[in-house]
């Protein structure tokens, strides 16, 4: 693949995964991460032609401009996007696959002196969030994830969300676990809730309580329908008014009037009592 049509290619990935994207133009001057990525493209094909000091020259000026630092031995595959960019540490031996995304903060180190393989391989679509470490002569399989601020020391298996010190997994992606996240999501969008909050991807326990009400939910739902058409099959007069709907903002409306409770009870507290 030519210059311009992987320069193209890297400016589409670009719009892609960045909403705040406009034009070309903008990407090209004002994308660091997009500028490191292709200064070390240079520098790395000085390293393989043994221009070592060139190279490691031209990796200290791209330091320098773009807030990245990339050493011109790492493998980068096609791609691959780093979102703002400063403070992502890149090691020599690092290896990273194609669709590949870091965020600012991102540090793929070693944890020994020895020479050889000592930093990470990041295999295709892996997601690493902003403040993340990833130590070691590890592998990221394909579709892995990294949770902000994480700090990860041993192999991440494929589609698996890690979070926290050191990196737990905390999801698997598998046919059955997208099935259920779809049908939070509809459970969600039917009565009222963010269906970003009851993600499976999101280790806090109250979006997980709440995702878990809506899986109650939905199997009582199912259940009462049943009862239903089974009670007007024998002639029964049962179901026939529609459920009524939830306002949400019922209940914003509530906690606002809570609020003005409470701090009215705060201005009425007298504390010489």
């Amino acid at each position: 693949m030519g210059v311009i049509s992987r320069l193209k290619e890297d400016i589409q990935s670009i719009y892609h995964r960045d909403p705040a994207a406009r034009s070309a133009i903008e990407i090209l001057f004002n994308y660091p991460g997009m500028q490191a990525i292709w200064l070390h493209r240079v520098s790395h094909r000085l390293w393989k032609a043994k221009w070592f000091f060139l190279a490691r020259s031209l990796s200290t000026f791209s330091r320098w401009l773009t807030g990245v630092e990339i050493h011109p031995g790492a493998t980068i595959g096609r791609r691959f996007f780093i979102d703002h960019g400063m403070g992502i540490v890149i090691g020599e031996t690092a290896e990273i696959g194609d669709d590949c995304t870091l965020y600012h903060g991102v540090t793929l180190g070693g944890t020994t002196w020895q020479a050889g393989k000592r930093h990470p391989t990041l295999e295709n679509n892996v997601v690493i969030g902003a403040g993340a470490k990833v130590l070691g002569p590890i592998t990221m399989h394909s579709g892995a994830r990294v949770g902000s601020n994480s700090v990860v020391v041993k192999d991440v298996p494929e589609n698996t969300t890690v979070v926290g010190i050191p990196g737990r997994a905390v999801t698997v992606q598998t046919p059955q676990s997208k099935e259920k996240s779809e049908r939070r999501t509809a459970m969600a969008k039917k009565y009222g809730f963010d269906a970003y909050a009851v993600s499976p991807d999101n280790p806090d326990p109250v979006a997980n309580a709440i995702g878990q009400m809506l899986d109650h939910m939905h199997l009582m739902d199912s259940k009462v329908q049943d009862l239903c058409k089974v009670i007007q099959s024998m002639g029964g007069a049962v179901c026939t008014e529609k459920l009524p709907e939830i306002d949400v903002g019922d209940f914003g409306d509530a906690e606002t009037a809570a609020a003005e409770k409470r701090r009215q009870a705060m201005e009425s507290f007298d504390p010489e009592i």
